[in-house]
């Protein structure tokens, strides 16, 4: 480590290979917990590489607990985190909007770390039990389109940094790791980050690991496409700057993504959602995420098209008796 350490202080990069057997060997507790601290400090003040990224993704795919999804080729929507915005979570009300719609999907979430309204908080608020045992997540994919894989149950190589993560208490590559780390390697994603530097990462990473996806950004600082401003979205068919005009819906104010200061507001403004009885502005966001994540398996589709099809999802009831379902086949 004190070599790799030197190279990095040099402005040195590292191949894939390197990161991955530096990550494997954070396993094994082959370092000192200051070492691991100066390396994800060094890497969060002179940012990562595509190839480094791509090499600690594929040491926590060798030691995550595994799941074969393959034959449903589902589809994972998910953001960053960390863009401070406190939103009610929409890209997981958005799962529900597109399983009812009929595609597979394989949510994969942990708690907020700074809001009441991360996945892991809003699946567990309605009961569910999260579990990793293969049976009955394909049971509930099978049943229901949808299966939610909450990360601390397929990523145990996580717990060996995690100690340093909370004593540096920043943001660390471990958070960019999150959304590439789905142990069933979902066929697509939807993927939302923060800012542009993020899109641009992410984007290579997902060109060079063969997945197809969507990769969104509010230009405001959003982590998904929160039509509070114009937003940009990058697919392997098109890059491009989307108005909330040209979707046929209004600018949002932030103050309308509210997500809550408890558990119990932050459920409830989810259910309101696929209940039918959310604001235009709650309604709207959802539907757009789930329209561009739609597209993502249906490209040669519109983007109107897609929003028909999530609308109908919604408006149709099937959403809502998709989360109830999956309440009913997880708790």
């Amino acid at each position: 480590m004190k070599t790799i350490l030197s190279r990095l202080f040099n402005h040195e990069e590292l191949t894939s290979d390197e990161t991955k057997q530096i990550l494997l060997r954070i396993t094994e507790q082959a370092y000192p917990d200051a070492q691991i601290a100066a390396l994800l400090t060094v890497f969060q003040m002179r940012g990562i590489t595509v190839d480094e990224l791509i090499g600690f993704r594929e040491a926590l795919m060798q030691t995550r607990v595994a799941i074969d999804f393959s034959p449903y080729r589902p589809i994972d929507i998910v953001g960053t985190g960390g863009d401070g915005k406190n939103t009610f979570n929409i890209s997981t009300c958005a799962c529900f909007v597109v399983a009812g719609a009929g595609y597979k999907v394989a949510k994969h979430g942990n708690y907020g770390a700074t809001s009441v309204s991360g996945a892991s908080n809003v699946i567990e608020n309605h009961g569910v039990k999260f579990t990793n045992n293969a049976d009955q997540l394909k049971r509930s994919m099978e049943l229901c389109g949808m299966a939610y894989l909450h990360a601390p149950l397929f990523n145990p190589a996580m717990k060996f940094v995690a100690p340093v993560r909370k004593a540096l208490g920043v943001r660390t590559i471990f958070n960019l790791l999150g959304p590439l780390v789905n142990p069933c390697q979902p066929a697509y994603q939807l993927l939302g980050v923060a800012d542009l530097k993020q899109m641009r990462l992410y984007t290579n990473v997902f060109y060079k690991l063969g997945i197809d996806f969507a990769v969104v950004n509010s230009l405001d600082g959003y982590d998904e496409i929160s039509l509070t401003d114009e937003f940009k979205v990058m697919t392997r068919n098109y890059e491009q700057i989307f108005l909330p005009e040209q979707l046929g819906y209004d600018q949002v104010q932030p103050q309308e993504l509210y997500g809550g200061s408890t558990k119990e507001e932050a459920s409830t403004l989810f259910d309101r959602v696929l209940q039918g009885t959310a604001t235009p502005a709650q309604t709207h966001c959802v539907l757009t995420n789930a329209a561009f994540a739609i597209q993502i398996m249906e490209p040669e589709k519109s983007i109107e098209e897609c929003l028909a099809i999530a609308r109908e999802s919604l408006e149709s009831g099937r959403a809502l008796a998709t989360l109830k379902r999956f309440i009913e086949m997880n708790s």
